[in-house]
């Protein structure tokens, strides 16, 4: 709340503590906007006592009264306690109803604002109310899982040793008769000596009790499988997702989807909706994804007290049949193909030519043939002498046949 400039001279507030005629207390404190002013309790009788504030504004010499409010207060030797009861998958913390087989955490929370326990030694003593036995410990939190649906009675006792004042040392006993002394002079046993004990403790103790309910739950939920599903040619640039989901406790009534970007914080789309899951708890979550990238997946499975969530982080490819790089994956994939064609194509041709036939061994045949062979040879170099080779280093050759 701001102050406004003419109230920021100063201000004169008084609390009044109206135990009775005789007690009560007054103070007086300068400030501006806001003052703080402690009240010595040690005095003052157990129980609620209300305080009186008045606010004054300085006009010249006189202070003129602007505001007064009224409030209780309760004076105790007990130690305030609150206890926060925080589960993971728990639907609604306030209704004191937890799950089944899952931690509860219990924090513990003083109130203190004297600041009078700072430099004690706290313990805390649990008892769940499931037979599990008393549980001792000096951190303020601590984590307990019930095995058992019922309702359960929750018991905590605080215990804070503070340091403080020793009791005055009672009276020395008087003797009956006087004793003669026996020692050297100024030394009488009749003089009693007391040293102080400067470790003396002033034990506070503080109670926090509460009914709480176990119920069946959705314990956890896992996401097994992701499945890129085919659209139709009109919506190029959205892809449809399949996510295979399994869970374990008890079965969902409802699946919520957030899609966000890549850090999980800016939210792009939600979608909820009833399930039918049979008790093998495996259903398949089919969602739109609106163009390629990366994106936040997060995905619920609730029922009436309890919600169980998982994360993960998906790829969408580009889904545009005209983009670049859809169109070289086209070439590349038809490339690809034309080889692998022209492959088995070839490796088919070598398979068939490359058998062997054989052929009759005869030598007659063979003989017969290079005879004709040459015969032939040589009447064509006798009737078409041009066509004989011109290399002159040839001319002086003499041809060789078989005859």
């Amino acid at each position: 709340m701001e102050c406004l400039y003419y109230f920021l001279g100063f201000l004169l507030l008084a609390a009044r503590l109206p135990l009775d005629a005789a007690k009560r207390q007054y103070f007086q404190k300068l400030g501006r906007c806001s003052v703080r002013v402690s009240v010595n309790t040690a005095n003052v009788t157990l129980g609620p006592q209300l305080m009186e504030v008045t606010v004054y504004r300085r006009h010249g010499r006189a202070y003129v009264p602007i505001a007064q409010v009224k409030d209780v207060y309760v004076v105790t030797d007990q130690i305030p306690v609150f206890v926060t009861m925080f589960q993971k998958n728990d639907r609604n913390s306030s209704d004191e109803t937890f799950l089944k087989d899952l931690p509860i955490m219990f924090d513990v929370l003083i109130h203190d604002p004297s600041h009078f326990l700072n430099y004690s030694t706290i313990n805390y003593k649990w008892s769940f109310g499931d037979n599990t036995g008393l549980f001792v410990s000096t951190n303020h939190t601590v984590n307990h899982t019930y095995v058992l649906n019922g309702t359960f009675s929750l018991n905590l006792t605080v215990k804070a040793a503070a340091p403080g004042p020793c009791p005055p040392p009672p009276p020395p006993p008087r003797p009956s008769k006087p004793t003669p002394s026996l020692g050297p002079a100024g030394d009488n046993p009749l003089e009693l000596s007391r040293i102080p004990d400067e470790n003396c403790q002033i034990n506070r103790y503080g109670h926090f009790q509460a009914t709480i309910t176990i119920v069946e739950g959705i314990l956890e939920v896992n996401i097994i499988q992701m499945t890129d599903v085919l659209m139709p040619v009109p919506w190029p640039e959205s892809s449809l997702i399949d996510f295979v989901v399994t869970c374990q406790g008890s079965i969902p009534t409802e699946v919520c989807t957030i899609i966000s970007d890549p850090t999980c914080e800016i939210t792009q789309n939600t979608v909820c909706s009833p399930v039918d899951v049979d008790e093998m708890c495996l259903l398949t979550v089919r969602r739109t994804f609106n163009g390629s990238g990366t994106y936040c997946v997060n995905l619920t499975l609730g029922d009436d007290t309890s919600l169980a969530l998982t994360s993960t982080l998906i790829s969408v490819p580009d889904r545009d049949p005209a983009s670049p790089l859809r169109m070289a994956n086209s070439a590349l994939i038809s490339v690809g193909c034309l080889a692998i064609f022209v492959t088995v194509i070839s490796l088919l041709v070598y398979k068939k030519h490359k058998e062997y036939n054989p052929i009759e061994n005869s030598p007659g045949n063979v003989v017969r043939s290079k005879g004709l062979s040459v015969f032939l040879n040589r009447a064509k170099a006798v009737f078409f002498p041009g066509n004989q080779e011109k290399d002159p280093l040839l001319k002086n050759q003499e041809f060789k046949g078989v005859s």
